[in-house]
């Protein structure tokens, strides 16, 4: 991964690159963002640019040793911390542990979420976490001497999922870290990192992907043509893996719009019979894909009430979409859209509790009726 292959983020990369020039470089950097815009590719391009032996004004050289150890991510100074999930033997496990999974990962993609990482790892039901025995590691790689002679670097990744107790032993270490070393923490939650660990970190905070950026990269790579591009990069709101969700899940999130629009109407004509009809296709489609719609009707509830404001730039809907809101957004008002929202988000809950999906999505539908009317 070098600059030129992160996608966007000019500003960034050449704030990085003032950073080296100028010897400024603080020895922690906290990458802050949503998902999808590079804070991942970013810090390893940078780790990269900082042991390479014959860097230019604006990347690494490609050539020198530092740099084809850093091809297949095995550069001895350049290390990595995760979440990752327990062992079988039921011990805490640590990042070199799933090392080759990991290395594999960003060497297909750099681009990529927690979900993604999970499935890698084979997770199944299990959570991930940077467990305590993580930081002893931590401590002992950093405690070596750099055998290339430069910066020894540790890139740790989501550090909001790191233990209170790990998160507890590294703080000496960030007070006092040892010669050229540099931490380069990338998360999507500052908030969730210990207070005591984000005041001894520089924060560096990236900016949604720009719609042009997205869409550029959705015609070369993807073959999208430069109207389809546009729309599906001016919907996913700055992330490239939103972008390549609404690519690979049209499908779906037709389903979605079909059912969605569907209730909407059965519920302002009062057809009680069909919406129970409506409600036992719903409660047949598996929990996963339930909790998906609710979540999709959450996001058209709110673009409608949007669609109210008339500016079309805070509206991220598609064209069919954008056609029914043309008709729908009127009944999506002040009065009745925080009791929608409200009745979607109970809705969730008892899906995630286990309720009898007939029950919760009939008794939505019905309070529909009412909501519809305010």
């Amino acid at each position: 991964m070098f600059f030129r292959d992160v996608i966007g983020q000019s500003e960034a990369k050449q704030h990085l690159l003032t950073l080296k020039r100028e010897g400024r470089i603080p020895h922690a950097m906290l990458f802050c963002g949503m998902e999808g815009t590079g804070k991942l590719p970013l810090a390893i391009a940078f780790a990269r640019y900082l042991c390479c032996e014959n860097p230019s004004p604006d990347d690494a050289c490609g050539h020198c040793p530092s740099c084809i150890k850093m091809n297949k991510l095995v550069h001895p100074d350049v290390h990595f911390a995760f979440p990752v999930i327990k062992k079988k033997s039921n011990k805490d496990a640590v990042s070199d542990d799933f090392i080759d999974a990991w290395r594999q990962l960003l060497l297909d993609t750099p681009y990529f979420s927690l979900p993604t990482w999970l499935a890698r790892m084979g997770a199944e039901n299990q959570q991930a976490q940077i467990f305590v025995r993580e930081s002893d590691e931590i401590t002992r790689k950093l405690s070596l001497k750099s055998s290339q002679g430069g910066y020894k670097i540790m890139i740790i990744w989501l550090p909001e999922k790191m233990n209170a107790e790990c998160g507890n032993k590294l703080l000496k270490l960030l007070e006092e870290p040892p010669a050229q070393t540099l931490f380069l923490w990338i998360t999507e939650n500052p908030d969730m990192i210990l207070p005591t660990l984000q005041s001894r970190l520089q924060r560096f905070n990236l900016p949604p992907l720009s719609e042009k950026d997205l869409s550029d990269l959705l015609q070369t790579r993807y073959m999208l043509q430069p109207d389809d591009a546009a729309d599906i990069a001016h919907r996913s709101e700055g992330s490239l893996l939103h972008a390549l969700e609404n690519i690979h899940l049209e499908e779906e999130n037709k389903l979605f719009f079909e059912l969605f629009t569907s209730l909407m109407r059965l519920a302002y004509a009062r057809r009680v019979k069909e919406m129970k009809a409506w409600s036992e296709q719903v409660a047949g489609m598996g929990r996963e894909r339930q909790k998906n719609l609710l979540s999709y009707c959450q996001r058209m509830i709110r673009e409608n009430f949007i669609y109210n404001f008339h500016h079309p730039e805070m509206n991220y809907l598609n064209q069919e979409e954008q056609q029914f809101s043309s008709r729908f957004a009127p009944f999506v008002s002040e009065r009745n859209v925080m009791g929608i929202m409200d009745e979607l988000q109970e809705a969730q809950r008892h899906i995630e509790q286990n309720a009898n999906p007939k029950f919760v999505f009939f008794d939505f539908a019905l309070k529909m009726i009412v909501l519809l009317k305010k």
